[in-house]
């Protein structure tokens, strides 16, 4: 027997909406998804095609396991900034990483510098917690990608091993919630 979840999951903060992908919101999500800023450290430019299928892939997560990628909005302006959450990627990392929620996040170059990460990332990840309880999350970083670093510590992920993905070496972070 297949169990699925459907969730209507929401979180505010000060200025930021976090929600469930959209059908409506391909078009902002395709132009976010194809800036070669936002692609920089994870996997590289999508078609058109590409980008519907990752949209369709953050929506199913949400059906099917009850968590998911949320998009970023601007709660006054309603424009996507970014994407924050966790998801189940089954990578081939092995059973340090695979099966352990996944945390994931990217914003646009117009909302980077102005603290939204940090806000978006501690809303993900409070939501997560309230929802499935305190428990282990991983995350992957290209070792190129400081600005991931940084944010990482400030939500007390550690190193705990590297590996190869697409060819590029990673490094795998974990973090234990108390």
């Amino acid at each position: 027997m297949t169990t699925m979840h459907i969730t209507n999951a929401t979180v505010e903060t000060e200025r930021l909406t976090l929600r469930q992908h959209r059908v409506e919101d391909y078009d902002a999500f395709r132009l976010h998804r194809q800036d070669p800023e936002v692609y920089r450290y994870i996997g590289g430019h999508l078609s058109d095609e590409e980008c519907w299928h990752r949209l369709m892939r953050y929506v199913g997560h949400w059906s099917l396991l009850g968590f998911g990628i949320f998009g970023v909005f601007d709660r006054h302006s309603g424009a996507l900034l970014g994407e924050v959450g966790f998801a189940d990627f089954h990578r081939g990392h092995g059973e340090g990483f695979d099966g352990y929620p996944e945390a994931a996040w990217n914003l646009a170059v117009a909302a980077q510098g102005k603290g939204y990460a940090l806000e978006a990332v501690r809303a993900a990840h409070d939501w997560h917690q309230s929802q499935f309880g305190p428990q282990r999350t991983v995350c992957m970083i290209d070792p190129d990608n400081t600005p991931s670093f940084k944010l990482a510590e400030k939500l007390s992920y550690r190193v705990f091993d590297r590996r190869n993905y697409w060819n590029k070496d990673m490094v795998l972070l974990e973090r234990v919630d108390q």
